[in-house]
């Protein structure tokens, strides 16, 4: 039989039946490209030099290739900062396209591509001794009869976490596979997220990432994940079943248990850089292979990067290499790994071609015209060091809506003049969102995220404590618009902590009772503190990680029954922005009648003189659907005075409280409502 000729696509390593692999890489600047196997020793096995080059891609047939193969590559061509040219054959690359990674950096300056002290010059140094290597993997898994639960985002409920340390500490998870993707799946950590009534887990960075060197001089890591060096690898750490394809499996396992659990799985993905920073970072991969085609350079100093993601570099999205990479990573996590929807970190940066934010980028045209993302999650973080984009994006995606996050903090800390800030963002963020034609499912609400103070720790401190950082606690936001009601970190004193404990009942149901999407932070149910570290990007440890043996149980228990409120209740997620019952304003929805209707605490409509006055504090929200016959009475008193609201003509029933020592009586015309609380009445 004779032998099919290689083949400039797919990219990357693509096994054949007779033992050999077509290997195909594209780059426009190398003069070659090599292909290197190595044993599990690190001893080199073979070398192949790709003979064909077609389309800007060398490919070639590479024999004795198998499931488990250990490879790199070596790419030769001009070194040339000034031109961006940075090719080094002494420097083993990462796969661009591997779908596994054994192993990690070691920080040797061999995998600098340039000496330290003279940037200019080339380092000729051999790098392999101290990389990573791709590895090929197994396709094949058992599905079995695995679907997509395809919850409706007007149905969803996000629940942000960590896969190590979601795990790490839970000692009703098997040790073995504590903070692994295997923890994840295991079933004490799927009922504990079942009988929450969450739909859908947001994974932090799962994709292959690279240990900082900064960090591990000074005895920390990279927590959160977010320095991708492997857009189609599952981080290798994650994993109980080792670095050598087992992580593939396993997160695939991971999957399908969450599948048939009725959650679905969002990635967090960082499209936007990679791991080799700066012309001062190492050559890992991309920067070797094609430096000019995979990152955008600075236009008038071709040795240096343009950077909008504050980590050195940026990927190069209008190119058509950057650009595939990206999207054929996209479709082989839906495709062959299951996951439904994403979440892309800095997403502006992907919307630029030039220097400017473009709704009509390259990027989100093709997401758009894709039929295989066509059913799933996408979600921007809409803004990045250069641009603030809430709003932004197109109709098909949803956002985090940094502005929930702010004015709702605003509202329930008193802050002066917040009340018609807060309206806006209770009802979808209209003003945001509808002048688009988009519904309220556009904003993805939140109050509290991995970057930032924890819930817990959001009632607990006026200021960040990020000391164990090493950086001076100069890193991280300081503009937290938080509040310690009264003290700094814990107290014994009995009124601060009941008043802490309403707080975090306050924005619970402020998140959870609001038009939108709501994205819980994991952990902010058991009352998580990372003790004032807003920033623990590189605490890999116990300040990071869940502490379930001291988790708030009677908060559990409150965010169990309003996320189980919100399900049942159609008034309380409209997918169309509402309007009051004498508005004129034309209804987008197509004329869907649900209503919302602001009142002061006498009962009285809302005016505009209202609105102004800085001082008020308290609001009555009313709202109904046509989906249902119940209608709401929402009270909210962020005042530190107790408020009596007066009710309309209903037979209204307590719902749910944050103030636990709330009742009501029978046929009630009136509830006073205490300080820094609210009160959610329903009626027939």
């Amino acid at each position: 039989m004779t032998r099919q000729p290689s083949t400039p696509y797919p990219p990357g390593v693509s096994l054949r039946p007779d033992g050999s692999a077509n290997v195909a890489v594209y780059t426009e600047t190398a003069e070659s490209v090599t292909v290197v196997t190595y044993d599990e020793n690190g001893t080199e096995l073979s070398s192949t030099t790709l003979p064909e080059y077609t389309g800007h891609v060398f490919h070639g047939i590479v024999e004795n290739m198998s499931v488990g193969t250990r490879y790199g590559f070596r790419v030769d061509g001009p070194w040339d900062p000034a031109a961006g040219l940075r090719h080094n054959a002494a420097k083993l690359l990462l796969d661009p396209y591997a779908k596994a990674v054994a192993g990690s950096v070691e920080w040797d300056e061999a995998v600098f591509s340039h000496h330290h002290d003279e940037p200019e010059t080339r380092n000729d140094a051999d790098s392999a001794p101290f990389m990573p290597r791709s590895v090929v993997v197994d396709d094949s898994f058992d599905w079995g009869d695995d679907a997509a639960p395809r919850i409706p985002l007007s149905e969803s409920v996000v629940y942000e976490v960590h896969v190590k340390g979601f795990t790490q500490l839970d000692e009703n998870v098997d040790e073995a596979v504590r903070g692994t993707y295997a923890g994840l799946a295991h079933p004490s950590a799927i009922e504990h997220l079942t009988r929450l009534g969450i739909t859908a887990v947001e994974l932090l960075p799962t994709h292959q990432f690279v240990q900082d060197s900064h960090l591990l001089e000074e005895g920390r890591r990279n927590y959160w994940g977010y320095n991708s060096i492997g857009f189609l690898a599952p981080h290798n750490e994650y994993s109980s079943a080792g670095d050598t394809g087992g992580q593939v499996t396993e997160f695939k396992s991971m999957v399908k248990a969450l599948h048939a659990a009725g959650l679905e799985v969002i990635l967090d993905v960082v499209y936007n850089h990679t791991a080799e920073g700066n012309h001062l970072g190492p050559t890992l991969s991309l920067k070797g292979i094609d430096n000019a085609s995979y990152y955008r350079l600075v236009p008038e100093d071709h040795s240096s990067y343009y950077d909008t993601t504050g980590t050195g570099n940026s990927l190069n999205v209008g190119h058509p290499a950057a650009l595939a990479l990206i999207m054929d990573s996209l479709r082989y996590w839906v495709t062959e790994m299951h996951v439904d929807g994403f979440r892309f970190d800095l997403a502006s940066t992907l919307t630029r071609q030039d220097e400017d934010l473009d709704r009509h980028s390259a990027f989100l045209d093709m997401v758009h015209q894709d039929p295989v993302l066509a059913p799933v999650k996408l979600i921007a973080e809409p803004w990045d060091t250069a641009g603030y984009q809430v709003g932004g994006f197109p109709a098909r995606w949803s956002e985090w809506n940094g502005k929930f996050r702010d004015d709702v903090r605003d509202f329930w800390r008193g802050e002066e003049g917040s009340l018609p800030a807060l309206a806006q963002r209770i009802s979808g963020s209209p003003d945001v969102y509808e002048n688009d034609r988009r519904p309220t499912l556009a904003s993805v609400n939140f109050i509290t995220a991995h970057d930032g103070f924890t819930l817990a720790d959001l009632t607990m401190y006026d200021e960040k404590h990020n000391e164990e950082n090493g950086e001076d606690s100069q890193d991280g936001e300081s503009d937290n618009r938080s509040w310690g009601c009264g003290a700094e970190g814990p107290t014994d004193d009995a009124d601060v902590n009941a008043l802490r404990d309403r707080q975090r009942r306050n924005f619970l149901g402020t998140l959870l009772l609001s038009a939108g999407v709501p994205m819980l932070l994991g952990g902010d149910e058991l009352a998580r503190s990372q003790g004032g570290n807003n920033n623990a990007y590189c605490q890999d440890n116990e300040i990071s990680w869940f502490d379930w043996a001291v988790a708030d149980d009677a908060l559990v228990e409150f965010t169990t029954a309003l996320i189980t409120l919100r399900r049942e209740h159609p008034a309380l997620r409209p997918v169309w922005f509402r309007h009051g019952e004498d508005d004129t304003t034309t209804d987008t929805s197509g004329g869907r009648p649900d209503t919302i209707d602001f009142q002061r605490a006498d009962g009285v409509a809302m005016g505009d003189d209202d609105w102004t006055t800085g001082s008020n504090k308290s609001i009555a929200v009313l709202f109904k659907s046509s989906a249902e016959d119940t209608v709401f009475l929402w009270l909210m008193n962020a005042s530190d005075t107790p408020v009596e609201f007066t009710l309309r003509d209903e037979t209204w029933s307590l719902t749910i409280s944050s103030d636990p020592e709330q009742q009501v009586g029978e046929d009630p015309t009136s509830l006073l409502v205490r300080d820094r609380s609210f009160t959610l009445l329903q009626a027939q």
